[in-house]
């Protein structure tokens, strides 16, 4: 189990749909991740389909909330492919095989991965989850506090704004400086829902 295994996970519930299951898991993930606490107190309070029409809005029609990874950086062109690629052989490297029917750089799926083998893909992609962190913020949804504690788990501070969020695309990993056109491109539309087995690093599955 990794250092922040329990935040990743609980993470990765949150940006899921929420479903009976996420509500089912409410008070372990509330007593679990204390710096989720923000989003979680008010997933409780909310009226489950206001939250669930408020996650389709926010994710299913905004290409620039997407929740696919290597779309911030290659949006809908060919490198995208080679991407997925790199997500697949990192899981595999690691002894876990994707079959889910979401796409493997999916972030609930990639928080899945990070709680159990670190954040070496969420480090790789941390432009793109600060930029998904800034625009979460500036549309004033909840989710984007998921983001801020996902993000404050990464080395050094975080980006204050778009601008210093491209900035650290452009100058960090190389594979991080390839492709920075798709920022403003059109993305894919999420699906919904999970498509993937989860880690369970918190609690049993019902």
């Amino acid at each position: 189990m990794t250092e922040h295994a329990v935040l990743y996970q609980a993470a990765a519930y949150c940006l899921g749909y929420p479903d009976d299951e996420f509500y089912e898991r409410l008070p372990l993930l509330r007593q679990a991740a204390p710096e989720l606490g923000e989003f979680l107190e008010h997933a409780a309070a909310e009226p489950p389909q206001d939250l669930a029409a408020h996650y389709v809005q926010v994710f299913d029609f905004k290409n620039r909330h997407s929740l696919y990874l290597s779309w911030w950086r290659d949006g809908d062109t060919r490198r995208r492919g080679m991407s997925l690629v790199r997500f697949k052989e990192v899981y595999r490297e690691h002894g876990l095989e994707f079959t889910g029917e979401e796409l493997p750089d999916f972030l609930p799926a990639v928080l899945e991965f990070s709680a159990h083998a670190g954040p070496e893909l969420l480090q790789e992609h941390r432009s793109g989850l600060e930029l998904l962190r800034i625009a979460l913020t500036g549309f004033g949804t909840p989710y984007a506090t998921v983001l801020d504690a996902v993000c404050a788990t990464l080395p050094g501070p975080s980006p204050k704004d778009r601008a210093e969020a491209l900035a650290l695309a452009r100058s960090g990993p190389p594979r991080e400086e390839v492709g920075l056109e798709p920022f403003g491109a059109i993305g894919v539309e999420p699906s919904g829902a999970l498509g993937h087995e989860p880690l369970a690093v918190i609690g049993e599955r019902s």
